[in-house]
């Protein structure tokens, strides 16, 4: 006899239904939750700063990373609404606080206040300890700065020009003594770039840092170095230095009457101490764009560029493109001069 229960299609499509459904809605939970991430992140980043964020500069404080990191710190606060508070993290010349921001969220709540010659020479120099890729630890919001650097000699040296520099350095191959404030350092960097593009042997003194380095330079210890034009100001304008060049295609404000390399004869020897602000690799780009339009009006504030001129900075806005370029032909450049030259870490 045929009974309704003993049919088994009776029973098979109800369940087949039910099984369906349950897909369908687990399929929609998963789908709303989705969403409700996505919109919640990009209220995140529309919102943003909604707390404070963390600037990290990677050196002591009182040096020229540390203050253009303050005025910064001080604008993006006013201009952005949450405090920019500045964390200094020294250590390893520049590369342990940069490292730490690399590792850190890409959430733009910790952000890098960058030596980027420094860290681009560390990079190239040091790869097996330098605690960050330089192509991909970093997500690059714009170059903030630049500091020239400034050939200058003791008084008792008998050049008076660049020109007479390089005709006293050939005609005393490897003595003429020049200082640095390291192995690695960018003085030390652009001293090789002048005996490449000089074709001259001068003897590389390094020191624990430019002050010492500056201090046996006025006792006479060494006879000439290339430093930055923070540095070097104020000896240069006490007449205890002279200054031959500076290593910039223009005149740098602070001592309008130093010649440029270019007047001087050596148009490709241009080197400056680059700074950058950047973010974590991976930081969202509504956020570092959001950072680079604030940097873009501050950067173009007068007050603020006196500011950074007054420690020898001069104030410089790029996109993140742009500067994302800058930074890669930074390390390039010292990456095939310490080829070239066989220069190693100590």
């Amino acid at each position: 006899m045929f009974t309704p229960t003993s049919n088994p299609s009776r029973h098979a499509a109800p369940l087949s239904y039910t099984g369906t459904r349950r897909t369908t809605l687990t399929a929609l939970a998963a789908a709303a939750l989705l969403a409700g991430g996505a919109l919640s992140s990009a209220h995140a980043q529309s919102d943003y700063p909604n707390k404070p964020v963390r600037l990290v500069v990677p050196y002591a404080p009182g040096g020229a990373t540390d203050v253009i990191g303050r005025v910064l710190a001080k604008q993006l606060s006013d201009a952005l609404g949450q405090q920019f508070v500045v964390d200094n993290r020294a250590g390893a010349g520049g590369s342990l606080g940069a490292g730490q921001v690399g590792k850190s969220p890409a959430d733009g709540y910790t952000l890098l206040m960058g030596a980027f010659t420094s860290h681009t020479i560390n990079a190239a120099l040091m790869p097996a300890v330098t605690p960050f890729d330089i192509h991909k630890s970093f997500s690059h919001i714009s170059v903030v700065g630049t500091v020239p650097l400034v050939f200058v000699v003791n008084p008792n040296v008998p050049a008076k020009s660049l020109k007479e520099l390089v005709e006293l350095a050939r005609s005393k191959p490897g003595t003429l003594s020049f200082a640095s404030a390291g192995n690695g350092s960018p003085q030390h960097l652009a001293t090789e770039m002048f005996k490449r593009q000089a074709q001259v042997d001068v003897l590389h003194v390094p020191y624990k840092g430019s002050g010492p380095a500056i201090a046996d330079l006025l006792g006479g210890q060494v006879n000439a170095m290339i430093d930055t034009v923070p540095a070097a100001q104020s000896q240069i304008k006490a007449g205890k230095l002279r200054a031959l060049a500076t290593t910039t295609r223009e005149r740098v404000p602070s001592v309008p009457d130093v010649p440029t390399s270019v007047e001087a004869g050596m148009p490709d020897m241009q080197v400056s101490s680059m700074f950058a602000l950047s973010a974590p690799a991976g930081t969202p780009d509504a956020i570092i764009q959001k950072i680079n339009a604030a940097l873009k009006t501050i950067l173009s504030n007068q007050e603020v560029k006196d500011s950074m001129l007054a420690q020898g900075a001069l104030a410089t806005y790029a996109t993140p493109e742009e500067s994302t370029r800058i930074i890669n032909a930074e390390y390039a450049k010292w990456a095939k001069l310490i080829k070239d030259s066989n220069i190693k870490a100590e």
